[in-house]
């Protein structure tokens, strides 16, 4: 039986929060980071990378939870399953470097600071240097390494003059978080609109500590100085 079909024998209506924050401690949601003000290439990459995490997480394990109930525990004990969601996590993580990625160029564009030259070899470096901490992780699936080039491709061709600093930018996201959830299909159609809202309204948090952490004027700074 397949992982998105075994899936619907945990369905019910009803939650707990103690489920949850249960939950939270196993995947190490909930830990909080100190707040790095972006300054240098290392610390846009921890940014990137941290918060693409928090938001794949939240968003795919905040679906499950909706859609099981009380039963939410009890699906990682089933290792089909536990092996669907760990697949599903990984890819809407790529989608989330992907768009958060394309965001921060379009802030820092935005911000004047910078030719979108310095953007164009930044923003690419800062996405490998998350990618290579990651590696290609066993749990992740054989389309993983197919799926993290794709994302290479888009930020390295990607049109600044033609993007925007806004939600409209989160377009991978939803649509990953959509179609990897190990959720059975007739299930899921019905929740469509709700589950992609919902990652857009967790984007909004990140891209407002984005636009406060973001310091564009010392960022250039240390570009310009590394390029002495």
């Amino acid at each position: 039986m397949k992982a998105r079909e075994l899936v619907k024998t945990y369905i019910n209506p009803l939650f707990t929060r103690s489920y949850w924050q249960m939950l939270g401690d196993y995947v190490g949601i909930g830990s909080k980071k100190k707040v790095q003000i972006i300054t240098d290439q290392d610390s846009l990459a921890e940014f990137i990378g941290s918060r693409a995490s928090h938001v794949a997480q939240t968003s795919l394990y905040g679906y499950l939870r909706t859609r099981a109930g009380t039963r939410f525990p009890a699906m990682f004990e089933n290792p089909d399953i536990v092996m669907s969601i760990n697949i599903a996590k990984w890819h809407i993580w790529l989608a989330c470097v992907s768009d958060l990625s394309i965001f921060t160029g379009q802030c820092m564009l935005q911000s004047g600071k910078f030719e979108i030259q310095v953007i164009e070899e930044l923003v690419p470096q800062a996405v490998k240097q998350v990618l290579d901490e990651i590696g290609e992780p066993e749990e992740a699936g054989r389309d993983f390494v197919g799926a993290r080039e794709k994302i290479v491709q888009r930020i390295a061709t990607c049109d600044w003059k033609l993007e925007r600093d806004d939600d409209s930018v989160f377009s991978q996201s939803p649509e990953a978080l959509f179609y990897w959830s190990p959720i059975a299909d007739e299930l899921k159609q019905r929740d469509e609109a709700i589950v992609k809202n919902s990652i857009r309204f967790r984007w909004i948090e990140v891209r407002r500590s984005l636009r406060k952490l973001l310091d564009c004027k010392t960022l250039a700074e240390t570009l310009r100085a590394a390029e002495l």
